[in-house]
Parts: C-alpha cells; structure tokens; sequence
C-alpha cells in the first residue's frame, strides 16, 4: 500500500490548483492550497510537508524566496518550481537553492504529476547536485552517480531554452543525457559516493557541455557492449554482449550523441568528453556592426 504523502500547492492561479489537483488526488495524496508566497510560508512553517510546489510570480512573496527560506528553515521538504515566464538566471537560482526540479508553464498535468511522483519516492537528495559556478554562459556541477539525478539534471537544463530552435535544443539535450548516463553508470559505477562533473558553456557560435567522470576511462576502439562496435551489418550485436554482462539493454549512447552533435572529443584516458553543437552566425541584424566573417 503507497504511503500517504502531504503536498503543498502555491500558486495565485486556481486553475493550476485545479489541474495539479485532478492528477493528485487520485493517487492518494493530501492537497493543500495557498494562493500566495506569504501564505505558503505560513503553512510550510507549521505544518509538515513532503512536497511544495510553488509559482514564482506571486504577490506579498515570490516563489524564489519561498524556497530560500524552505530550503533555510525546513531543508528536508523537497520543493518543485513552477513559471510561466522562465528565464536562465531563474533556473540558476533554482539550482543553487536546491529545488527538486523546475519546469516551465504552460505543462502537461499528467507529466507533472510523473515528476512528482518521482520526487515523492526519492529518498536522500538535498547534496546530489553541487553548484561550482552558475554564470548563464558557464554552469559547472557536480552530480553525484544515480541515474534518477540525471533526470532532474535534464531538465534544468532543459528550461535554460538556450535561443536555439526546439529541434536543436532537443539533439542537444537527447546526447547529452546518453553520454552523462554512460559517465554516472560506467565510470561512476552507480556508485552515490562518487560524482560526476558537468560543464555547460554557451558562446556566441556554439555551446558545449563538458562530461567528466571518476573512472578508470576506456578506449572508444573497445567497446564491445557499445553499439559504436558492431559489425556493419549486425547493428544489435552488442545486446547480446550486454546481456552476458548483465547489463541494462541499451549502448547506443555514443553512437546517438555522434549523430547529434557536431563533434564528440574524448581526452586520451577516456573518462572525460566534450560535446560541441555549432550555432548558426548571427544575421546583420541581430549584431551589432554587422555579421562577423
């Protein structure tokens, strides 16, 4: 029988109650509302919450400083942050504050209510991201090994948009989620105690992600259980390898994240990779002086 779980809504927008409610409810869970940051304040300060879910924009107390002070004053209460007007520098603030998550309005409810599910069930979390800097054009972290925080990691960086087409957003995102999986399960071994670092650089014709993780690293020319070694006309060949070793059906990482990005550059030990997605110049227009040549 699922454990009965409290939650918490803040929203100045009843039809986000409505929404969120119509999802939750069914699963089991108590729902409380507040319409306002000061009023949600109130109720995390005396009643004992599992999960606040919370706007940014409201009136009286904004989402941002609602879980600074959670995270202040009631640090084991996971926090889920909402917007309909989302910027980098509020993903950033997030981040550093240790909201569970953060995702953009307008949203599917039934998807929310996956997230949130997700969050209910996570047991320790508050130090499985690690800010190191958070500029908008250079964000490092350190994510500790377990796959669920590759997730949550996505999706901030998800919600940082990046000005670029949904298209490219999406292969940018996909290869680089492949690539801190194979980091978190193979050179981290799963293992909690270890952590991966995580670089994102923006610049004005490309943007970057940086991958390193504490293993020993590897020779790409050696990967047997990675679909970048098969045969040319076996393209499954590595499954079987993979079931042999008792491992999760997949290795496609590599070779996806080839296809999606422009170019994929492994250090000599093989425990570090730099992802490249080149941008398109900027027209005449968009830059001052003229595009650059």
């Amino acid at each position: 029988m699922k454990s009965r779980k409290r939650i918490l809504l803040v929203d100045d927008d009843t039809m986000i109650h409505q929404l969120l409610r119509v999802v939750l409810e069914p699963q089991g869970h108590e729902i409380d509302s507040a319409y306002d940051g000061i009023d949600g304040w109130r109720r995390v300060e005396t009643t004992p919450y599992d999960l606040v879910v919370t706007d940014v924009r409201m009136p009286g107390l904004d989402g941002l400083e609602l879980l600074r002070r959670i995270r202040q004053g009631h640090p084991e209460v996971k926090v889920m942050v909402m917007t309909g007007d989302s910027t980098p520098g509020r993903v950033l603030t997030a981040i550093q504050e240790q909201a569970y998550t953060y995702f953009s309005k307008p949203f599917a409810p039934t998807a929310v209510a996956d997230v949130i599910a997700e969050a209910l069930r996570a047991p320790s979390w508050q130090d499985d991201i690690k800010v190191i800097s958070a500029r908008a054009d250079w964000i490092t972290l350190l994510v500790r090994c377990k796959v669920e925080v590759a997730e949550r990691l996505l999706q901030f960086l998800r919600e940082l948009k990046m000005d670029v087409v949904e298209e490219q957003r999406e292969n940018i995102a996909t290869a680089f989620h492949e690539l801190l999986l194979n980091a978190i399960e193979h050179g981290g071994r799963s293992d909690p105690q270890q952590q991966v670092r995580v670089s994102y650089l923006r610049t004005s014709r490309a943007i970057l992600y940086h991958i390193q993780d504490p293993g020993e690293g590897f020779s790409i020319e050696q990967l047997p259980h990675a679909a970048l070694s098969n045969a040319s006309g076996d393209p499954l060949q590595h499954l079987a390898r993979r079931e042999e070793a008792g491992q999760r059906p997949g290795g496609f990482g590599i070779l996806l994240a080839r296809q999606l990005v422009d170019e994929l550059i492994y250090n000599e030990k093989g425990n570090e990779v730099l992802l490249i997605k080149y941008l398109d110049p900027p027209t005449a227009g968009d830059e001052k002086g003229g595009a650059k040549t």
